[in-house]
């Protein structure tokens, strides 16, 4: 927001996306019980809007306004409740009609920052929508996400909420919905899942009514789903209602109109089994986007399981297009229809330059009746070596292909639209949500020509993680630009001709291959023989130090990798088979039997190499809860079978010997190329993978490590060598959020069902010879969790401390154990005596000692 000065005034004149707009009465108190004021109210929408725009994007928006303040408790404020737009309304502001029977509604929508600057002026806190859009000339669709409102009546608690949450997850987990919660700022929580516009209101409400009386029918004591105030005590209320297309619920983000400036905050599941949950302010919400994002990010979109609610229709492939666009305001092509499948040589590609807010290049590829695109902020990469960031965009319709010209301000993807190259393409591989590998032909004079040929093979390659909704992969070029690649349409792609085994790295790799899945285990006699006879270091992983944007001086100097959420792991490849050491010393092989087909990725014969090894979820996210249940497996046929029901993937992010040469000496980059050439990544379900370099500055890398939904990233000195066994600033990590190794010291027993059993857990880090308390986690303990550390606790007991500063008020009623078993917590900050605030378990870490425990996180503020 550009404002006419920078000293706060009671009236200001802004200008907001190039709208001029009058502020007034700057100073007023709109909450009277915090001091909050217009212009901070104004604020908070101003810093919010990118989030909370898209969840109310072309839907219409009714408003709750309190002109004169929300007031405090004795003396409420007068809130006037709105749907028809302000007959002062600017021009620029979007807006639709509903007609109804005996009248109609004129309702704005909010679109952007200025619409939503306008309507804070007006002091309309509250902004409630429905769960549907309005498509191109104001045609409504249908709803596009499911929403349940679970409402505490007296005696109930948000915790109680909570766990009706839990419970009505898992319904809606089975139904293939991705549920997310939001605390409402009132009183209860809002369950969100994103659907496909395949159904109507009236049958989503229907859904939503039958789960209501499933959760009631299965919890009778906590759940209820008639609406009667006096079936409510003590209960939860399930309202399905709101999904009706004439109901409207507070839109994710929106300011609330109690005596506080609470807001409808979206919750990470994991907040919910913190036992002091509870709303959140907007200085809250500001720290926490700043901090670990939107736990809601995605929802807008309406992506969803196509198989959701049995809908007999077929899908859409450019409902979403149309949806997004007014064929009466833009030149672009917006069919009325949907495509024709489409079967046959349809097999045309276009890369258009599009000047939008941020430049970029559209690359699309005709794919079954429509224009399959990515957005390339970098554009098509040149070398080999770097490969770009493509952004999984909607279809697009096949006139598109050849359009140019300008799309009109204030409309999507506004700007200015080039056909920067144009032609066919053959098809070599087209695995959806994985990789597509294409040759395409260009013009003589095209973008593509510029810079060499105008035939060029590319990969899209998915990056393995990302947030629903928006599907993030990288475009490579190959560096076999030869004639490899089939001469094949997109109707039956050709096999790739078999290649001839040379040598015994091919040999083992092409038997490697052959063999199923997971591969048998190794004699580990043998392979030691092998390592032995071979010369073959035992090496220890090289640890990073933690660190943010202050250690990193100039981008120039380092390279960027994700940082993987899993067990880390020294591979030792030999014929005989691959043995994995975690960063303890401990042999892992029997847990991962699938991992064996890493000899098989190898082009040589020996080879030590380090990486983590991580469990994907159904998001493609590496989920540590999946991987922890493989952790503690040493019998063969219960890795078999764990590796059938959750296999893993084994990331490598770096090579330290090869066939008798050692790497450690060599440069970050210079190893980087060998282990490109040296491990090929898996394909067709394998189980290796090679993480690409990326081509991104450290801000950059963040951010997308936060869109991808990662742990963060790690950036490392590319001229530095690889020191084994030690922590070494040359590799920093930079964390989207806090966590911390802890060593487990006590427990206390819990209260209800709990009772006698593990309540929470006691734990420390080291702190030179001895260990220093930093509290309890209780939050997180899964039954199988208890269950697990339980039964190692037992095993544990001693009758005295194993340390001097726990607080009388947590030593009361603790039991207390030899301090060897080591875990992961996540949280919020450290406080000022150095305790952890709101501690989430993550899980037991038998992969490290307490002595391999550091103190990760910032010392507290002295």
């Amino acid at each position: 927001m550009a404002t006419t000065g920078t000293a706060p005034k009671q009236r200001e004149t802004v200008s907001v996306d190039g709208h001029r707009l009058r502020l007034t009465s700057l100073d007023k108190v709109l909450y009277p019980e915090t001091g909050t004021t217009k212009a901070d109210v104004l604020s908070y929408y101003a810093a919010i809007a990118p989030t909370l725009v898209p969840y109310a994007r072309n839907r219409p928006a009714t408003r709750k306004r309190w002109v004169n303040g929300v007031g405090t408790p004795e003396h409420p404020g007068q809130v006037f409740f709105q749907k028809n737009i302000d007959d002062s309304a600017p021009s620029w502001v979007k807006r639709y009609t509903i007609e109804h029977k005996d009248h109609s509604n004129v309702y704005p929508l909010v679109n952007d920052l200025a619409t939503l600057t306008w309507l804070a002026q007006l002091a309309a806190l509250e902004i409630h929508v429905p769960q549907w859009q309005f498509g191109p000339r104001g045609v409504r669709q249908n709803p596009d996400r499911l929403v349940l409102d679970l409402d505490p009546g007296e005696g109930a608690s948000l915790a109680d909420c909570a766990e009706v949450a839990r419970l009505a997850r898992s319904i809606l987990t089975d139904m293939g919905l991705d549920a997310r919660p939001v605390t409402s700022g009132s009183k209860g929580i809002h369950l969100y899942a994103a659907l496909d516009g395949g159904q109507t209101s009236d049958e989503v409400s229907a859904v939503a009514h039958e789960l209501a009386r499933a959760l009631e029918a299965d919890h009778p004591d906590l759940v209820v789903s008639d609406m009667k105030k006096t079936l409510r005590k003590g209960k939860v209320l399930v309202d399905w209602s709101q999904n009706n297309a004439n109901k409207t619920t507070i839109c994710p983000y929106s300011l609330r109109g109690r005596f506080r400036p609470m807001v409808a905050a979206p919750r990470t599941w994991e907040e919910l089994e913190d036992p002091d949950l509870a709303q959140l302010d907007y200085e809250d919400v500001l720290d926490r986007i700043e901090d670990i994002g939107d736990p809601l990010a995605g929802m807008h979109t309406g992506e969803a399981d196509p198989d959701v609610l049995e809908s007999d229709a077929e899908p859409d492939k450019l409902h979403k297009y149309r949806s997004m666009r007014d064929a009466a305001k833009t030149p672009e092509p917006v069919p009325a229809e949907a495509p024709k499948a489409v079967e046959g040589d349809g097999n045309s590609f276009v890369i258009q330059e599009h000047h939008a807010r941020r430049l970029h290049w559209d690359f699309r590829l005709e794919r079954d009746g429509v224009l399959v695109s990515w957005a390339v902020p970098k554009g098509p990469p040149t070398t080999p070596d770097k490969n770009h960031l493509a952004v999984q965009t909607e279809d697009h319709p096949l006139d598109y292909g050849g359009f140019s010209g300008t799309i009109p301000k204030g409309e999507y993807g506004a700007g200015e639209v080039t056909i920067w190259d144009h032609g066919t393409y053959e098809t070599e591989k087209w695995r959806p949500e994985k990789e597509v590998i294409v040759t395409v032909h260009g013009q003589p004079d095209g973008g593509l020509a510029r810079d060499g040929s105008a035939v060029r093979r590319f990969a899209f390659i998915h990056t393995g993680a990302n947030e629903p909704g928006k599907s993030n992969w990288l475009l490579h070029l190959m560096k076999d630009q030869g004639s490899k690649t089939p001469k094949t349409t997109n109707a039956a792609p050709a096999a790739k001709p078999a290649k001839t085994a040379k040598g015994p790295a091919q040999a083992t790799k092409a038997a490697a291959k052959a063999r199923p899945d997971p591969l048998p285990l190794p004699d580990s006699a043998a392979v030691k023989k092998d390592i032995q006879d071979s010369g073959m270091p035992s090496l220890k992983p090289m640890l990073a130090t933690l660190g943010s944007r202050a250690d990193i001086n100039d981008d120039a100097d380092w390279a960027f990798e994700m940082k993987w959420d899993g067990v880390r792991a020294i591979a030792e490849v030999t014929p005989e088979g691959t043995r994995l050491i975690s960063r303890n010393g401990n042999d892992m092989t029997v847990a991962y039997p699938e991992l064996q087909e890493l000899g098989g990725s190898l082009n040589g014969e020996r080879a030590v190499l380090d990486g983590e090894i991580v469990a994907l979820n159904k998001a493609g996210r590496p989920d540590f809860g999946l991987l922890q249940p493989r952790m503690h497996l040493t019998r063969t046929r219960d890795a078999e079978a764990a590796a059938a029901k959750t296999p893993v993937q084994f990331m490598v992010f770096d090579l330290l010997w090869l066939d008798g040469n050692s790497l450690l000496d060599l440069s970050y980059e210079q190893r980087r190329e060998i282990l490109e050439q040296a491990v090929e990544s898996g394909h067709d379900g394998g189980h290796i993978q090679v993480p690409p370099a990326l081509d991104l500055g450290m801000d950059d890398a963040v951010e997308a490590s936060k869109e991808l939904g990662l742990e963060g990233v790690v950036a490392k000195r590319r001229s530095a060598g690889y020191s084994a066994g030690t922590r070494s600033r040359s590799w920093v990590k930079l964390k989207n959020q806090f966590s911390q190794e802890v060593v487990i010291v006590g427990w206390r027993p819990g209260q209800g069902n709990r009772a006698n059993k593990v309540g929470s857990l006691l734990v420390a880090v080291p702190d030179g010879t001895d260990l220093q308390y930093i509290g309890r986690v209780g939050s997180g303990l899964s039954e199988k969790d208890l269950a697990l550390v339980g039964s190692r606790l037992k095993k544990l007991s001693r009758k005295t401390a194993p340390l001097d500063d726990v607080p009388r008020a947590d030593a009361s009623d603790a039991r207390w154990v030899r301090p060897v078993l080591v875990g992961e917590v996540t949280y919020a900050e450290r406080t000022g005596t150095g305790k952890l605030r709101h501690p989430v378990w993550r899980g037991l870490r038998p992969d490290k000692r307490p002595s391999d425990v550091v103190p990760e996180i910032p010392a507290p503020p002295s």
